[in-house]
């Protein structure tokens, strides 16, 4: 910590009180406000999986609240925390391919049911974390079928981002057009700030031109109507079930998407910027206890962040690497802020059209897409085994209540056995 020392030292014994803590609030803005960008870009993107897959399931509002305010008061006690206590910037989020599964889960069991999976998969990654064999577990997985399974669930994300051009409501092919050539703009010019800005893009066209005005709204309008409002939101409790269609078909995929899809890549990011010396396994553990104390609220998962986590590990948070913690405890103060307005969130993106929130949602996805793909295909030896996971999940096709994810992993993992000794 001697950087800091070496940093604050010229300030403490000539300038006087106020002035010091004046300059302190300069020399740490940059990190706060990497905090609200990391955030702001979570509810403009990530956010709109969980408002797709609450459609699918015909939640009702108070549910949607309940689920929104859970994964932001879990990302925003987990990053204040670990971010304090380790001095790391330690950012966290939700389950984004979780929340993309959840899409035909919610389909396909009861939410008691769902609920009763996310138990099952938040206690699976608490005792992962407290018993310290996240790295070893992994090991014993092939990446490249992982890779692939997080591509086939993403895929028709996507691929919904440019369907949504084939709609019928007047004016939404142009809507979806000029948001895509909108966000090759803003990628060229910002990549980190292009899903954001192209939200706030398509906002525009549909206000100002009424382009897609009367496309249907991203849930219902007796659910939009329904909803909390603009007061704090108030969790709610649903009493979970247990099945073994669940844990197999919803629980098992849920807790190894939330591994390899947002864990692994969480802390690698860490590791990226520098950060060496912090305990992963603790993390691991932190996210799982918040996601099982969370999860009969709606919280599908809890765990570290990866494309946001740039934001507030690099340079741009601050010079420093030892200050840069500030912007994981700013991040957390922000969900936490955010959270308790569920009701207002939940209620401002409900009443974009369907067309806007597939078109973002989509395009916020293609680089986890393309990731995916290019670890399903970066070894050779598993290139047949990753195609098999990759093919059948994006199948989007269940049997004996399983669903995709689950098929395409376990065969896969079948094909996989079968060649490896060829």
């Amino acid at each position: 910590m001697g950087g800091m020392t070496t940093h604050q030292s010229p300030l403490a014994p000539t300038l006087p009180g106020s002035t010091r803590l004046l300059a302190t609030a300069r020399d740490l803005f940059p990190a706060v406000l990497a905090g609200l960008v990391a955030v702001l870009i979570s509810y403009a993107g990530p956010l709109l999986l969980v408002l797709q897959a609450a459609q699918a399931g015909h939640m009702p509002a108070a549910q949607l609240t309940s689920w929104v305010w859970a994964i932001s008061i879990g990302a925003g006690v987990c990053g204040v925390w670990m971010s304090w206590r380790q001095r790391v910037p330690v950012i966290c989020a939700w389950n984004t391919p979780g929340a993309a599964l959840l899409a035909s889960a919610l389909v396909a069991l009861p939410y008691s049911q769902v609920i009763g999976a996310y138990l099952l998969a938040a206690a699976a990654l608490l005792l992962i974390g407290a018993t310290g064999v996240f790295d070893r577990l992994m090991a014993h997985i092939p990446r490249s079928l992982c890779a692939a399974m997080l591509a086939g669930i993403l895929l028709r994300f996507g691929m919904d981002a440019f369907g949504a051009a084939r709609s019928t409501v007047p004016g939404a092919p142009w809507l979806v057009g000029a948001m895509f050539a909108g966000y090759l703009l803003f990628k060229q010019r910002s990549a980190r700030y292009a899903i954001a800005l192209t939200l706030l893009l398509g906002v525009a066209l549909w206000q100002g031109l009424g382009w897609g005005q009367a496309a249907t709204p991203a849930t219902t309008a007796a659910a939009a109507a329904s909803l909390a409002g603009w007061g704090f939101a108030w969790p709610v409790w649903t009493t979970p079930e247990f099945s073994w269609n669940a844990a197999l078909g919803t629980a098992l995929p849920l807790a190894l998407l939330c591994l390899t899809g947002q864990q692994v890549p969480g802390v690698a990011v860490l590791r990226a910027s520098g950060y060496t010396t912090h305990n992963n396994n603790a993390l691991i553990a932190g996210t799982g206890l918040a996601s099982l104390l969370l999860a009969p609220f709606g919280a599908h998962g809890t765990n570290l962040a990866a494309i946001t986590a740039a934001i507030c590990t690099g340079e741009e948070a601050h010079p420093l690497p030892e200050r840069r913690w500030v912007a994981g405890v700013a991040c957390g103060v922000f969900y936490l802020l955010l959270g308790s307005f569920a009701g207002a969130i939940t209620c401002a993106f409900a009443q974009l059209p369907a067309a806007l929130v597939s078109t973002v949602a989509g395009l916020a996805l293609l680089g986890a897409i393309q990731n995916g793909l290019a670890g399903a295909l970066a070894e050779p030896s598993e290139r047949e085994a990753a195609l098999v996971t990759f093919v059948v999940t994006a199948s989007n096709a269940s049997l004996l209540g399983l669903g995709s994810a689950c098929w395409g992993l376990a065969l896969g993992l079948l094909t996989w056995w079968a060649l490896k000794r060829r």
